[in-house]
């Protein structure tokens, strides 16, 4: 693990530390970072899927994008 001097907002820590329920501002900033990621992992996700379907379902006209494409 890296150790990192950053400036952080003293409030929004303290807000973040008691909404986490985290105990060290080490683990509030850890759990916010974890909590991002995996937010994110799963908006893309969930994005792929609903691209995923509409695909499945004929929701892309393939010989259009290929024609556009030349």
């Amino acid at each position: 693990m890296a150790k990192t001097l950053i400036d952080v907002d003293d409030d929004l820590l303290a807000e973040a530390t008691t909404a986490l329920g985290t105990a060290t501002k080490k683990d509030t900033v850890n759990e916010a970072l974890r909590q991002a990621v995996e937010s994110s992992r799963e908006r893309r996700r969930v994005a792929l899927e609903s691209l995923q379907r509409l695909a499945d379902e004929g929701g892309f006209d393939f010989d259009r994008l290929d024609e556009l494409d030349k």
